[in-house]
């Protein structure tokens, strides 16, 4: 069952306007996600087992070595997975 009430739908709200941000789609993911993390952890959202495999997904597509950039293809990785987290959370 979805979590309702205004902290989800806040959390899904910022989520979704972090993943529509101007700037850097790599760093916008982050940002997304630690807000996403922070909301399961107040009990706003509910993890799904589907939720938790994008996640996981993200955070490959997100690592870096220290002092590496991320390019295009992390990018392009980034905004197709925020893309999908934003409508399994309407199952959070």
């Amino acid at each position: 069952m979805a979590s309702t009430g205004p902290a989800a739908d806040a959390a899904r709200t910022a989520f979704r306007e972090l993943m529509d941000a101007k700037g850097h789609a790599v760093e916008n993911a982050r940002e997304a996600v630690a807000g996403l993390e922070a909301a399961v952890a107040a009990g706003a959202l509910m993890r799904t087992p589907l939720l938790d495999q994008m996640l996981g997904d993200l955070m490959v597509a997100l690592e870096q070595e220290e002092g590496q950039k991320l390019g295009g293809k992390s990018a392009e990785a980034a905004r197709f997975i925020l893309r999908a987290i934003s409508r399994e959370l309407e199952n959070a």
